[in-house]
């Protein structure tokens, strides 16, 4: 396994970390793991259209045996290309897949970039293999740090076997969620925190989010804004301006990550690039109620 590399190194190679890397270096998501450990409530994964873009979709799932090959195709169509993650379709480290997938491009790649997103609830068991793996890039979903919101949130949560629902389930996500974040710092890992800004449950919370996993050792924020699917289907998304507000809150307590894209789990590319339309003009980052430059 590689050394651990310095922030600086780590925060430029990857575009979801870096803005200045977002215009220019390629990652590709390899959509191998289908199972959730969780239910969150602006999920819907029952359809994938690929003119949509957004977490959990995919145009075809792959096993762990067709990804070098897949990756092969890919870096000869994006020759920069320097990032490998997973991100789903479904929660990347309750898949064996995933872990089978990590060892087969390490081996194929060794000079590519591993990054696993995850909801963070396997996170503190994961940490030493995904370290042994290579893996040095992490992001980790955290909505709230308060249980009773994480019981509105997530409609249900596995812990091993077992179906958790209600305050229990909440006090579960957010003390693995903490904890994982923590464990993959000590590791030498970039952690990234993603926060779904849903303005009915978490809006007043999100500082005190930003608080505590800077707390735990997070690097980087990326505040986006929920899409109305699934349980929430009917809830008011944010708006521009709210979200706007909000990031700029969080930004006085710790560094926020502006350009998302919320990529697909099939997702690869240039992600600025993917931006831009035909004419070169703005094209909207967050299920249209944010705007994002790519100049």
């Amino acid at each position: 396994m590689r050394k651990g590399v310095t922030d600086m190194n780590l925060s430029v190679n990857h575009p979801c970390f870096d803005e200045k890397a977002h215009r220019s270096v390629g990652r590709v998501h390899l959509p191998v793991a289908p199972k959730c450990n969780v239910l969150c409530g602006y999920c819907d994964r029952r359809f994938s259209c690929v003119n949509e873009n957004r977490p959990g979709l995919y145009r075809k799932l792959l096993e762990p045996g067709e990804t070098v090959e897949y990756l092969s195709a890919k870096i000869e169509a994006e020759p920069r290309i320097r990032v490998v993650g997973i991100a789903g379709p479904g929660e990347p480290l309750t898949n064996d897949e995933t872990f089978t997938t990590l060892e087969l491009i390490r081996r194929a790649f060794p000079h590519l970039e591993l990054c696993v997103a995850t909801n963070g609830l396997l996170l503190p068991n994961s940490i030493d293999l995904l370290a042994e793996l290579g893996v040095h890039y992490i992001t980790v979903t955290v909505n709230t740090i308060s249980p009773e919101t994480a019981s509105k949130i997530y409609l249900w949560a596995l812990k091993g076997n077992v179906k958790l629902t209600g305050v229990e389930a909440g006090l579960f996500v957010v003390s693995r969620q903490i904890e994982g974040i923590r464990r993959a710092v000590e590791k030498g890992m970039r952690v990234k925190v993603n926060t779904v800004l849903i303005p009915k449950l978490n809006a007043g919370e999100i500082t005190e989010i930003a608080r505590a996993v800077r707390g735990a050792g997070a690097h980087i924020m990326n505040i986006i804004g929920m899409l109305p699917l699934g349980a929430f289907k009917t809830m008011r998304p944010p708006g521009e301006g709210e979200l706007r507000r909000i990031r700029k809150a969080a930004a006085s307590i710790m560094p926020q990550f502006l350009l998302c894209r919320r990529c697909r789990a099939d997702a690869w590319g240039i992600p600025a690039e993917e931006e831009m339309g035909y004419r070169g003009r703005y094209l909207p980052a967050e299920g249209g109620n944010s705007w994002v430059s790519t100049g």
